[in-house]
Order: C-alpha cells, then sequence, then structure tokens
C-alpha cells in the first residue's frame, strides 16, 4: 500500500480547507463574538468614526467622537455643526481638515440621497465622501451583518505571513479571502483577523510563541511555540477596556 499523499493546498491559499476551516475554529472558539473597537451607537456613527480612522488609531478616534456625537451624531446635526466647529472635535486625528471636510458632505449627502440613513449598498457608500471600498466593507459587515472583509494593513499582514490568502495588494487578498473563507465564519473573519494582526500577529514583534495558529502558520521566520493555554488573549482584555 502506497503512503497517504498530503493534503494539497487550496488555490490562492497554502493552506488547505481542513486548515483553513481549523483556523477560523480556532479564532472563534477564542473569541465567538467579535466586533470593531471602534465605539458607534448607530450606523452614522460608525460610518463617521470609521472615515476619521483612516491613517489614525481606534484608541484616538474613541477618545475625539467620546466628545462629539454627544453634541452632534446625526447627519442633520453635524451639517448644522458646520465644518469649522467639527475640526475642533477632531483636531487631535491625524489629517482632521480633510476629514472633516468629507464628514460635513457625506452628511449632506445623506439627506439630499437617502433620508438621513446610511445607505445598505456598497454603491451608495462608495458615492460618498470620504467613504471607499475598505470603510464600505466596514459599515456593510459591522453595520448591517453583511459578510464583507475590510482588508487593513492588519488582515493584509497577517494574510501574507500565515499564508492564509497572499497576495501583492489589498484588492487580491479581498478577492481571496472572500471566495477561501468558510460561510459559517464569513460574518467575523474581518474581525478576528484585524484583532490577531493587532494583537498578535504583530508588524514588527509578532507574539509567534503564544499564537494560537502557531502550527498552521506557513510563515518561515515564525518563533517557536511558548504556552497554547495563554493563545490569543491580550485583545480580550484590551476590547473590554475600550468599551467601558
Amino acid at each position: 500500500m502506497s503512503p497517504a499523499q498530503p493534503a494539497r493546498a487550496v488555490r490562492g491559499s497554502k493552506l488547505t480547507r481542513a486548515q483553513i476551516a481549523e483556523l477560523f475554529t480556532r479564532l472563534r472558539d477564542a473569541n465567538p463574538t467579535p466586533t470593531t473597537e471602534l465605539n458607534y451607537s448607530s450606523p452614522f456613527e460608525l460610518l463617521v468614526a470609521v472615515v476619521l480612522s483612516a491613517q489614525a488609531t481606534d484608541v484616538g478616534v474613541n477618545k475625539a467622537t467620546r466628545r462629539l456625537f454627544p453634541v452632534a451624531n446625526t447627519p442633520a446635526a453635524i451639517v448644522a455643526l458646520g465644518e469649522d466647529a467639527l475640526k475642533a472635535y477632531i483636531s487631535t486625528i491625524g489629517l482632521f481638515n480633510a476629514k472633516a471636510a468629507n464628514v460635513v458632505a457625506l452628511s449632506r449627502l445623506l439627506l439630499e440621497r437617502h433620508a438621513g440613513e446610511v445607505p445598505r449598498s456598497r454603491e451608495a457608500l462608495e458615492a460618498l465622501p470620504g467613504v471607499g471600498r475598505k470603510t464600505a466593507n466596514v459599515v456593510l459587515n459591522t453595520a448591517f451583518g453583511e459578510p464583507t472583509i475590510a482588508v487593513d494593513t492588519h488582515i493584509f499582514r497577517v494574510a501574507n505571513r500565515i499564508g492564509l490568502a497572499p497576495g501583492k495588494d489589498v484588492r487580491t487578498v479581498e478577492d481571496k479571502l472572500v471566495r477561501l473563507v468558510p460561510a459559517e465564519f464569513a460574518r467575523d473573519a474581518h474581525h478576528w483577523l484585524i484583532l490577531h494582526g493587532r494583537y498578535t500577529c504583530k508588524a514588527r514583534t509578532p507574539d509567534c510563541a503564544h499564537c494560537l495558529l502557531h502550527d498552521l502558520c506557513r510563515w518561515p521566520a515564525k518563533a517557536p511555540l511558548a504556552h497554547r493555554d495563554s493563545a490569543w488573549r491580550p485583545h480580550v482584555g484590551k476590547k473590554t477596556a475600550l468599551s467601558q
């Protein structure tokens, strides 16, 4: 009897379908209900927060919106507030001048075209000032439950480093992930991969020694495994702290 042949990686990945399913099973077991670390209470607040988060940290955005949203958290209120007054609330965020202009302009368009409601289609979202594909994907996924994947720097790094969905640009990685992620994990895959990249598979100092995905990872430079039972835990406490 000939020896069993090793399972082949699925097209577009360095992992097999069974390994991809195992990867997301572990992420789900560690964090069954992941969500964004941006604070929001409505689709509009989320849209504004995501627009503000470009080239900024979620922590920094949350500090700004904690002051802004009690004053103006609807399209009408933002338009009434005006661009100059809005800048005072978001001046601690990078590119705040351009972001203030975009937030006021998109608020005005929401009132004119969508009765003040955030649209649930990608085309309508991407027609708003300051809203690109990544921002639209975040809103569709987080506010409306669509199985979209917004590929930011964290997801791009994780997908390439571990061999899940390697690609030279974010759109290639996104298209691969949409095809490769099993349907049962599609809703939350975006958040799991971001959190894994933010707190474990970090850019400069990845915590390979405590990585939940260590044996699945295909990164040649990964460090040895330490204690599996402490894997992928730091972000859980950080999320709780941010939500307080």
